[in-house]
């Protein structure tokens, strides 16, 4: 199967730190961790590299930390022909600090409003479109234009473009904030029917197959009329970052197999489990043999 990702691409520097810095004081890390970031690029570097044909479209800056995202896409034989090089902005660049204690990052973001992509014609034609909402445009008219593509959307920040996206999608893959925030309801573990009001409000709201990321605890979905909890790798974390695209990655990798819809979780949790055991999002993309490993043996 063809795979056709939409979407951010940034250039992360990640620095592991003791402790959350204290304002007004000097610090000095031996330590530096450097990779291509962003939703959809990162879901499209795991699916080269596990072997999926996937093409990405999105935009970078034409200097040093685009050439290395490019670079990195090639690596894994990512179709890069729809990568618009923009000579009039700058690579997007984010600088994330890592709590070595508990693995918690902070990120800061250094981006300007994005341009929309330019208008292409494509010249093949993809089984599945995987988007992020960050190019409005570009991702409606792949949808437009390949009716029958199964289309996912990785839904984390709201904006209205983002909420009308996720209407014309087949799968809705969206975070734990973004649930909370459209439900206008906090989730409650200890409760049951939180988690079933939740969904319902979701269901209700966007019509398609939805899933929950839930971080450390899985992730919440629906099949056969009943909602369910699937449970998270138990690992000690050492960098949460890129992990919930790596999931997006992963379960975009089960649809291209035609795997069912439990089986494509299953597989996204542990790679999403295996990905915090590591810093620095795309170098913490485990190698699907490895995924297949754990998952055989948890059948």
């Amino acid at each position: 199967m063809k795979v056709l990702c939409i979407g951010h691409s940034s250039y992360d520097i990640t620095l592991p730190v003791s402790e959350y810095p204290k304002e007004n004081t000097k610090y000095r890390v031996n330590k530096k961790y450097e990779c291509g970031g962003g939703p959809a690029g990162n879901a499209a570097y795991l699916l080269g590299k596990w072997g999926v044909e996937t093409y990405y479209q999105g935009m970078v800056g034409n200097d040093t930390f685009g050439n290395k995202i490019i670079d990195e896409y090639k690596s894994v034989n990512v179709d890069t022909r729809l990568l618009e090089v923009s000579k009039e902005e700058d690579t997007t660049v984010s600088f994330i600090l890592v709590n070595e204690k508990n693995g918690s990052r902070t990120l800061f973001n250094y981006a300007k409003k994005r341009p929309e992509l330019k208008p292409i014609e494509y010249d093949f034609e993809p089984d599945i479109i995987h988007v992020d909402g960050h190019f409005y445009e570009a991702s409606k008219k792949a949808f437009e234009t390949f009716s029958n593509a199964i289309k996912v959307i990785d839904a984390g920040r709201i904006n209205d473009d983002l909420l009308e996206l996720c209407t014309l999608v087949d799968y809705l893959v969206c975070s734990k904030g973004f649930a909370e925030t459209v439900a206008k309801e906090r989730f409650d573990f200890n409760n049951n029917d939180s988690l079933k009001s939740i969904y319902e409000k979701l269901e209700e709201k966007f019509k398609c197959q939805i899933v929950v990321t839930l971080e450390e605890k899985g992730c919440l979905y629906k099949t056969d009329d009943k909602i369910k909890v699937m449970t998270g790798l138990k690992v000690e974390a050492k960098d949460t970052t890129g992990a919930g695209d790596i999931f997006h990655g992963a379960f975009v990798y089960g649809l291209s197999k035609n795997l069912p819809l439990e089986k494509c979780l299953k597989i996204a949790n542990i790679t999403a489990g295996l990905s915090v055991k590591k810093i620095g999002s795309r170098l913490s993309v485990p190698n699907v043999e490895e995924v297949y490993k754990i998952y055989d043996k948890n059948r």
